[in-house]
């Protein structure tokens, strides 16, 4: 094994790295975005097609690869007026994505609380969005902390995708070294434990988010 090629190329890596953290927050930071509208729509007094289109949004962005409709949102766009640089359109294909996953977790969350306390607090003269906002939302957010982990975890290892639309990050990198290096043992090892890394750091954080909801 070439430790010192592995030493060589780290400072590259750890660019890549700060890349895919980045790629992957703002996806993520989207992908809930897309999700709070996705439940709201689902679950509000909205119109049934509303419900149907949040729906549909759902079973099209779940049932067909991410790596389509990155193509579709990047190499399709243009077609349609739609230009978008690499990392913009990451960001923004990983976050469409992310979001009909996230919305399932979020809405599982809401329906697993006993709907006893939701009649028992409208009994008291809470309105629906009291409700929603007092008492149900504050312990579906415990329920939802390690489903949204998942997701955000599956982000962090799917934001590899964005390396077929020439983003720079790990995976990117590492397809680079390995065209100038032929060693890819040592260039994808170094990709590896970098995600590994910054995997580990969100499982943490999700076990810290967990047990502090569940002491709450």
């Amino acid at each position: 094994m070439d430790f010192a090629l592995m030493q060589r190329v780290l400072p590259f890596f750890l660019e890549a790295a700060w890349v895919t953290v980045q790629i992957s927050a703002l996806a993520l930071i989207l992908g809930l975005v897309v999700a709070a509208i996705l439940v709201a729509g689902r679950l509000s007094r909205s119109p049934p097609i509303l419900r149907g289109l949040a729906a549909a949004y759902v079973s099209v962005f779940r049932g067909t690869p991410c790596l389509v409709q990155l193509f579709i949102l990047y190499f399709g766009g243009p077609q349609v007026g739609i230009n978008l640089e690499p990392f913009a359109a990451g960001v923004i294909g990983l976050g469409l994505n992310i979001g009909a996953y996230m919305s399932e977790s979020i809405r599982g969350a809401i329906q697993s609380v006993d709907r006893g306390q939701t009649e028992a607090a409208r009994s008291v003269g809470f309105g629906r969005g009291q409700t929603m906002r007092l008492v149900v939302l504050p312990q579906a957010a415990r329920l939802m902390i390690r489903p949204l982990g998942v997701n955000a975890i599956a982000l962090l290892k799917g934001s590899a995708l964005v390396s077929t639309i020439s983003v720079v990050e790990l995976t990117y990198t590492a397809q680079r070294f390995i065209g100038s290096t032929y060693k890819p043992f040592e260039i994808f090892g170094v990709a590896a434990i970098l995600y590994m890394i910054i995997i580990y750091v969100v499982a943490r954080g999700v076990d810290f988010l967990d047990k502090r909801f569940a002491a709450q």
